[in-house]
């Protein structure tokens, strides 16, 4: 029920009341029948009319206006379920079959088995990893030897180096020494020399052995320095640089190990995966999902498929149970978070108060054509252990509650050209015609502001009696077809617009076409 909104609708949250019940028509003729019967309230009258048009001349019903409290009120069904969930999810990658399960609604302890997966896949690929790691770690372990060679072959070099250098530098002594002799005996060859001792070709022969001692010296000193300065270098450069392949190919040989483990390691994880226990105690309930549109949506069940991250069962709290109601566009916008409700599930009345109201409409079935729902949670105070979820709740929000006003029946309103009119009767039996102003409504009663007050006769569904004129006129959209179509006039799924919209009810907001309005209290009103 929501608050009537003028002039566009009356009470329009009365009309979507009956969207989630099969035949709300059906109900309202049978709300209306009650009225009819009710003692003091309805009368059976007959007549002609002033101002109103002509009663056909057969019994109608009248309702005198009353001025008391309204409560208005969002009744709808719901389920149970609970507000604190442990979502038991399939976390094996890809998804898997369930090989195991326990049985739903079934009382469980924190460690106990609740789903065994299908692992017969996750098996093979675990020991074909296996290989694959084994190769891995060799090729690892030959990267390892050749950056150990290749370090040794640098600490070899450097222990050959300094052998080598101190070869060069005994050869340097050597040298020297070799032309300090040489030049001694040059020496002494010249004194015999100059006292004819020898000859000159003993003299060359000393002097040539200066020379050859000196270039020999040279020689030694130069075989130092192109070792010093070149040799190492070059030889080093190359010695590390062979360390350098050594060491990229021990990474990339590292990384190819521990990549193989890694999937080694996630296998193994997927493979406890396959085995679900019990996080805590609790009832478990199956995550079963209705489909789209209607279909057939998740079973849980044995053999059965789940995807990866999809939901297979729940554990709910139990001492924090909660009712999911779908309410339509049209009343969602009357309730606030933190209203009142009376819940009845099972014969038991409980208390609550919505406590969440959905942003988004839930996704409908293709049947349910263009209806838009919105979720909503109302919290249920102290609920009782015997709740179960999945239980069907009937929810009642109390959305306003009005003290001291005049009312009258859906049916005895109706909408013309935008505005709200009841017919009223006279004391001798003529009815006037008279424009209100209407408020709040529940599925029954309309509250008027304006244009009734207390005591006066109105009469129940006017249209049905035929004292709203109804005018034919040709609408755009009619004329759109006749241009597209041409004449139409003998087709049943082309009509015409009607002047005076509703089966005499209070505009649009009904529950039901003939009722109160566009969407009155079923056909003929209440």
């Amino acid at each position: 029920m929501s608050k009537v909104k003028q002039p566009s609708r009356v009470c329009q949250n009365s009309q979507v009341s009956f969207v989630n019940r099969f035949s709300a028509v059906a109900l309202w003729c049978a709300i209306g029948s009650l009225l009819v019967g009710a003692s003091g309230c309805g009368q059976s009258a007959g007549g002609g009319s002033a101002g109103g048009g002509a009663p056909t001349g057969e019994a109608y019903q009248v309702f005198n206006a009353i001025k008391g409290p309204l409560t208005v009120t969002v009744t709808e069904d719901g389920n149970v379920e609970s507000g604190n969930n442990v979502t038991i999810k399939c976390r094996v990658e890809g998804g898997a079959s369930i090989l195991e399960i326990v049985e739903d609604g079934a009382i469980v302890e924190e460690g106990d088995q609740l789903v065994k997966l299908d692992d017969s896949s996750i098996t093979d690929n675990i020991n074909a990893q296996k290989i694959a790691m084994g190769k891995a770690e060799s090729a690892k372990i030959s990267a390892e030897a050749k950056v150990k060679v290749a370090q040794i072959n640098v600490e070899e070099y450097l222990k050959i180096f300094e052998k080598d250098l101190k070869d060069q530098e005994s050869n340097i002594v050597i040298a020297e020494e070799n032309l300090r002799s040489s030049q001694n005996s040059l020496e002494y060859s010249e004194r015999m020399f100059q006292r004819g001792y020898i000859s000159q070709l003993e003299l060359e022969s000393s002097q040539f052995a200066v020379r050859r001692s000196d270039l020999e010296l040279t020689s030694a000193k130069t075989a130092k320095e192109v070792m010093e300065m070149y040799t190492k270098q070059k030889t080093l450069t190359d010695l590390e640089s062979q360390v350098a392949i050594a060491e990229t190919g021990l990474k990339s040989e590292l990384a190819a190990y521990e990549l193989e483990m890694s999937k080694l390691k996630r296998l193994e994880d997927q493979l406890e995966n396959c085995l679900i226990m019990a996080p805590t105690a609790g009832m478990v309930v199956y995550a079963n999902k209705q489909g789209r549109f209607g279909s057939q949506g998740t079973v849980i069940e044995e053999g059965s498929t789940v995807r990866q991250l999809q939901d297979i069962l729940w554990l709910p709290d139990l001492d924090n149970m909660q009712v999911k109601v779908k309410v339509h566009e049209t009343k969602v916008e009357d309730l606030r978070v933190g209203m009142r409700a009376s819940i009845l599930i099972q014969g038991n009345q409980l208390q609550g108060q919505v406590q969440r109201i959905s942003n988004q409409p839930e996704s409908t079935s293709w049947f349910q054509g263009n209806i838009k729902e919105y979720a909503t949670i109302v919290k249920i105070d102290g609920a009782p252990g015997d709740l179960k979820p999945g239980m069907t709740a009937e929810v009642e929000i109390r959305v306003d509650s009005l003290q001291d006003v005049i009312k009258v029946p859906l049916s005895s309103v109706v909408e013309e050209k935008g505005k709200y009119h009841c017919y009223i009767q006279a004391a001798d039996g003529s009815s006037e015609k008279r424009t209100v102003e209407v408020g709040l409504s529940d599925e029954t009663f309309v509250q008027v502001k304006d244009g009734v007050k207390e005591g006066d006769v109105v009469i129940r569904n006017p249209r049905a009696v035929g004292l709203v004129e109804v005018d034919t006129e040709i609408t755009v959209e009619e004329e759109d077809e006749t241009e597209k179509f041409g004449d139409t006039s003998g087709s049943p799924s082309i009509s015409k617009n009607k002047k005076a919209r509703g089966g005499g009810g209070a505009g649009k907001g009904g529950a039901g076409k003939g009722g109160a309005g566009k969407g009155g209290a079923g056909k003929g009103g209440a």
